[in-house]
């Protein structure tokens, strides 16, 4: 099936909900605005959606989230899934997608996800949530939370290539650049090398400004049939390539702490696409925490291992760079709400491939790749973007 999937699918609408403190919202609200959304982008009824695909709530924990979004938002699919692969869930989702549609299970699918993470969980729920990962037995009693086992592999990275803190504070300097020309992201203040390496310390080598957001936030878009695209109101973007790929769940487990499965998913997506690094014009890559893009560019085949820190120091990931990268602000600036983070990486995608950003759009992009990630580098999926049929 997956070979089938070139130029197949497009993605026909997107949308994204108010972004940062939204304190009148519940996550099924975000999820529901952002759907609207893209529905009205598509030029679509609600009635047109036959699949639902989402993933899973922390502020919302239901047992069964794609049934009751489908209760909420009025739907009635012949194709559900609540998916969970973290933060990879909504490439992955586009994926799960693309398949059920070349399959012929459905013709028109909603993908949303989102949470109220800043208002709706307090300061306790939010740090107990960033504990609740690590094998039981051999991570956990020892301490073990998200932001400390990257930085492990930040860490790692820094003693193994001499990548350096300076280079690691660029990257959400980078990303602030970028959402400060985005109107609804959530972070858009100006920020410098200096601020971040004077932020709060959270596990060395990271600060507070190195680590993601917590926001309120949903994002969705619609996938259809590339046949069925052209037809509707607004300009389709293509599905080229995808791939996945998943090695571990917990990082005792990991065979390396500076490659991982990124590599293998985008080289599965580029044989799919019949392309390469080199014909990428945009990327949306995940950021969770500021050593992160930078293995996904070394990964990705975008620089040589251990060149990701000085791509950024030296300007390439910035609008009008070699390969600008979140053009949106990305999870350090533009937003963070569980799997919606990584989502806002297709959104931007599609809004880049069909033009029209003002200061932040990349000119003449055509291609654009967007890779995810989920747990601690554990999840990968990787899909190339196009403009027109490639």
């Amino acid at each position: 099936m997956t070979a089938t999937l070139r130029n197949k699918v497009a993605i026909v609408g997107v949308g994204e909900s108010d972004i940062g403190k939204v304190p009148h919202m519940t996550g099924l609200g975000l999820n529901a605005q952002a759907a609207k959304r893209a529905l009205d982008d598509a030029g679509l009824q609600v009635s047109d959606i036959d699949g639902l695909l989402t993933a899973y709530s922390f502020t919302e924990p239901y047992f069964m989230l794609g049934s009751v979004l489908t209760e909420y938002l009025g739907l009635k699919p012949r194709y559900c899934a609540s998916l969970i692969a973290g933060g990879a869930s909504p490439a992955v989702m586009l994926k799960h997608a693309a398949e059920a549609i070349a399959s012929g299970q459905c013709n028109t699918v909603l993908v949303c996800v989102g949470e109220n993470r800043a208002t709706g969980q307090s300061r306790d729920s939010a740090v107990a949530s960033l504990t609740a990962v690590g094998h039981p037995y051999f991570e956990v009693p020892y301490g073990a939370s998200i932001p400390a086992m990257y930085a492990m592999i930040a860490q790692r990275h820094m003693a193994e290539f001499g990548t350096t803190r300076e280079q690691l504070a660029m990257v959400p300097v980078t990303g602030r650049a970028h959402a400060a020309l985005h109107p609804n992201a959530h972070m858009r203040a100006p920020l410098t090398v200096t601020d971040v390496l004077a932020s709060k310390p959270i596990a060395d080598p990271f600060n507070l400004l190195d680590c993601c957001l917590i926001s309120d936030a949903g994002g969705a878009f619609i996938v259809t049939s590339a046949e069925r695209a052209r037809d509707l109101k607004s300009q389709p973007v293509y599905l080229a390539g995808i791939g996945e790929f998943h090695t571990h769940e917990h990082l005792i487990c990991a065979e390396s702490l500076t490659e991982f499965g990124a590599q293998h998913s985008g080289e599965a997506a580029y044989r799919m696409a019949g392309l390469g690094p080199g014909d990428i014009d945009v990327a949306q890559l995940y950021d969770c925490f500021s050593i992160v893009p930078i293995l996904e560019l070394e990964e990705l085949g975008f620089c040589e291992r251990g060149e990701g820190g000085a791509f950024y120091a030296d300007g390439h990931a910035a609008l009008g760079g070699r390969l600008p990268v979140n053009t949106h602000g990305g999870m350090l600036s533009h937003a963070h709400a569980g799997a919606a983070g990584g989502l806002f990486g297709i959104v931007e995608a599609v809004r880049q491939l069909r033009g029209g950003l003002g200061p932040r759009q990349v000119a003449g992009a055509e291609v654009a790749l967007v890779h995810s990630e989920g747990g601690i580098l554990s999840s990968h999926c990787t899909a190339i973007l196009t403009k027109d049929l490639s």
